[in-house]
């Protein structure tokens, strides 16, 4: 059951635009979003912060938006973290039972946790996510609760979600210098996976991939429990820069053409079309090979996407992921984005659609929005736990991702 009437924010810095989600949480669980805030982003490259003076007033921008929206005053908020310095791995926690029985209590299973959380964690890094996976009691492999059984050691394997502590800082010090609090950092991917993937999508096996401007997070389920993710410091901007190059026009153009004009797979038949673009100032109008526009653009595109694919592969999500690929971010709306995905992925591909939370349908439709709406979640969740004792807080958070 959720804080009836509590009031939690989700704020994103991104590459393209500062997106800022509020919600509340009702008295029988339920999730309303009652306002979206909006800005475009300057100062930010690849999701992380260039600028802190250009990036603080679009921030604030945003949050006085969306405070206008539903109505209240913003004084903490979600804070999502994205960006080349994330890393995410699989560790594991190792724990000797020293109680007189030898029997698993709540707080072995803390501290097995805490091990694996903390382990190959370099100085300049900090925890910022860790979901539970299984335990291994002595020889016992796949053991989803380990507490009351009996045994010599416990095993905790955990995937956890590290960042630079001074990435992360700089984002937080941003927030703090609009006195707005910062509950806690979290990792995009994972954000966008609370607002879009259903229980069934992560017990059958699902990848999540969120296709950003200057980032693509991905995330993969099986069995209930977060497997494998990553992060490339790759998104459409980089499409965008290589349509510039590629066709020689300026950058703000090239934007323009990708989205009115682009596609992520070419087709044959637009062989020889063409598209006028007026000339800028004192020029005069040039006209544009389609073919090369979708070319260009299709091979970057799928060249990010054999990156994540390589990774992913490496958890075996090509042959456990039934449920297929779900597609969020601002690439999602790319034309023919799903059928270039389905193609390098050789599984089903769908648009990500939020659900279990309430709110005006085209905030609710909107790909772009996964991320801010996934971090009020978060929080919502969190919330949920804060009466409860020091080992069930730390037992929702390890089960926090298998929902």
């Amino acid at each position: 059951m959720f804080d009836p009437g509590q009031v939690i924010v989700g704020l994103e810095i991104g590459t393209h635009k500062i997106c800022v989600a509020v919600g509340e949480a009702g008295a029988k669980g339920e999730l309303t979003i009652l306002g979206i805030g909006q800005c475009t982003s300057r100062g930010v490259r690849k999701g992380e912060i260039t600028d802190t003076t250009k990036a603080a007033e679009d921030v604030r921008t945003a949050l006085a938006e969306a405070e206008q929206q539903a109505n209240v005053e913003i004084q903490e908020v979600y804070l999502g973290i994205t960006g080349n310095h994330i890393r995410c791995l699989d560790s594991r926690g190792v724990h000797p039972i020293a109680s007189f029985d030898r029997t698993i209590s709540p707080e072995d299973v803390v501290d097995a946790v805490g091990n694996a959380k903390q382990f190959n964690c370099p100085a300049e890094h900090e925890v910022i996510d860790s979901v539970r996976q299984d335990y291994k009691v002595d020889d016992r492999t796949g053991i989803e609760n380990p507490v009351g059984l009996v045994g010599g050691v416990l095993e905790a394997s955990v995937h956890v979600i590290q960042g630079r502590t001074s990435r992360i800082e700089t984002a937080r010090r941003v927030v703090q210098g609009m006195q707005v609090a910062v509950v806690k950092p979290v990792f995009n991917g994972l954000a966008s996976a609370l607002a879009v993937l259903t229980p069934e999508q992560k017990q059958q096996g699902v990848v999540l991939l969120d296709l950003g401007a200057g980032t693509t997070e991905y995330a993969f389920f099986h069995g209930g429990v977060l497997r494998h993710s990553g992060v490339l410091a790759v998104g459409g901007d980089h499409v965008s820069n290589d349509l510039a190059c590629g066709l020689r026009i300026p950058i703000d153009q090239a934007e323009r053409l990708k989205i009115e004009q682009g596609c992520a797979v070419y087709d044959p038949a637009l062989r020889g079309a063409t598209h006028t673009i007026p000339g800028e100032t004192g020029l005069t109008p040039r006209t544009l090979s389609i073919e090369n526009l979708h070319r260009i653009m299709s091979l970057r595109i799928e060249e990010t996407l054999d990156l994540v694919a390589r990774d992913l592969a490496k958890s075996d999500a090509f042959g456990l992921a039934r449920a297929g690929v779900v597609l969020c971010g601002g690439g999602a709306r790319a034309r023919g984005i799903e059928t270039l995905v389905e193609r390098v992925f050789e599984m089903p591909v769908g648009r990500a659609h939020t659900h279990n939370v309430s709110g005006p349908a085209d905030v609710l439709a909107n790909p772009e929005f996964a991320v801010a709406i996934g971090l009020v979640r978060y929080g919502a969740m969190r919330l949920q736990s804060r009466n409860r004792s020091r080992f069930d807080l730390k037992s929702t958070f390890q089960n926090l991702f298998r929902r």
